[in-house]
């Protein structure tokens, strides 16, 4: 009953709506229709900002919005770096440092949470929360090729804030959402002990 009754909740719906844009992406990418997919990809950045603001504004925080958007992020990158060599191969090859310290800040995290846990994380970590605001802006400077240094640096705060998150996962015996930081991890595992 509180799954159906959460899942309903305005932020859990729009949280919806951005892992339902990861198909659209596919098709705008596999039909080369770049400016439309990168509209889609903005689009699906403002879904990502509105379901948390919705979800602390409205007091609609639940552990299944905390899920579904940690899907809908992992929906959203995985996507953004398939269509990333569909759309722009030449701009991808050149980049591949930078693109695979993305790919893999993002997917090193998620995976090890899904081996100690079972299921992927939410902690939101403001670090992460500040690689995705750039990622995104980097992603489409990149690729609309207006620069490419905001694409770099996205990528460096990418390893940080993956980083952080797999310390998260070390660090925390049980799993838990909405965790800000390692220092946070370290005082909730401490209260546990103790």
């Amino acid at each position: 009953m509180s799954f159906q009754r959460d899942i309903l909740k305005l932020p859990n719906l729009v949280s919806l709506l951005r892992i339902a844009i990861a198909p659209l992406l596919f098709v705008f990418a596999l039909l080369g229709l770049e400016y439309w997919f990168l509209g889609a990809l903005l689009f699906s950045g403002f879904t990502d900002v509105a379901d948390g603001f919705i979800a602390r504004k409205y007091n609609l925080i639940t552990t299944l919005g905390s899920h579904l958007d940690s899907i809908g992020d992992f929906t959203i990158y995985g996507t953004m770096a398939i269509c990333a060599w569909i759309l722009w191969p030449e701009i991808t090859q050149r980049e591949i440092l930078y693109y695979s310290l993305v790919l893999f800040s993002f997917l090193l995290p998620a995976l090890v949470g899904l081996i100690k846990f079972g299921r992927f994380t939410g902690y939101h970590t403001w670090s992460v929360k500040l690689a995705v605001f750039v990622t995104f802006f980097g992603y489409v400077a990149l690729y609309a090729e207006i620069a490419t240094w905001p694409f770099v640096l996205a990528s460096l705060l990418c390893v940080y804030a993956g980083l952080e998150e797999i310390l998260i996962t070390i660090v925390l015996p049980e799993e838990r959402t909405d965790v800000r930081s390692i220092i946070s991890a370290w005082q909730q595992a401490k209260k546990t002990r103790d």
